[in-house]
């Protein structure tokens, strides 16, 4: 199994790159999200990897962190989901919005994937109901920046709420309020719910 690449970038064309490893060019095909996040051609890159061996093929899928690595690995075992529509969707999504979008059940943000239609969405949303998609920092991850939002949900979590609740509340709270101020309001939207 490769569960990490690290070497000289030297070819982009999306979704695939080429990445040198001691003169050894490996092909590997790579979400929208890690291709943005890439440097320049000629530079040093290290990905997370996942390899898929098949009868016809043998497939090396990179990411720029564990956690989309980890959403990648679960979205391959929703009945399915391939590996390309795996990339797809963390390409039209981020871990984060992914996450949310199962937590609200809504079968609408998934099917604005390319490749999504409605059954593969309520599929997907059945299957990974109730999971997190990743896990929020596996070893070696890189740094997640969290959004005010997200620390709403987490202190939410913390109380107890479930994640769809979570979200539910914090959908419409304004970005630039203090964090306080925001949870206090979530608070307040999910005991007028009960």
């Amino acid at each position: 199994m490769i569960g990490r690449l690290t070497g000289q970038l030297v070819a982009k064309q999306p979704p695939q790159i080429i990445v040198d490893v001691g003169g050894v060019g490996y092909e590997v095909d790579v979400p929208m999200s890690t291709f943005y996040a890439l440097p320049a051609t000629g530079e040093r890159v290290q990905l997370m990897t996942h390899y898929v061996v098949r009868e016809d093929a043998h497939l090396l899928f990179g990411f720029a962190t564990q956690d989309e690595r980890a959403a990648f690995r679960q979205l391959i075992k929703v009945t399915g989901i391939g590996p390309k529509v795996a990339l797809a969707v963390l390409s039209g999504l981020s871990v984060a919005e992914l996450n949310q979008a199962i937590a609200l059940q809504d079968v609408k943000r998934l099917t604005r994937v390319p490749g999504i239609g409605n059954k593969t969405a309520e599929r997907l949303l059945l299957e990974l109901k109730g999971k997190v998609v990743a896990s929020a920092a596996g070893a070696g991850a890189a740094p997640a920046v969290a959004s005010p939002a997200d620390d709403v949900v987490n202190a939410l979590l913390a109380l107890g709420y479930s994640e769809k609740e979570a979200a539910a509340a914090c959908r419409d709270l304004p970005a630039d309020q203090p964090l306080n101020d925001s949870i206090r309001q979530a608070l307040k939207l999910l005991s007028k719910a009960k």
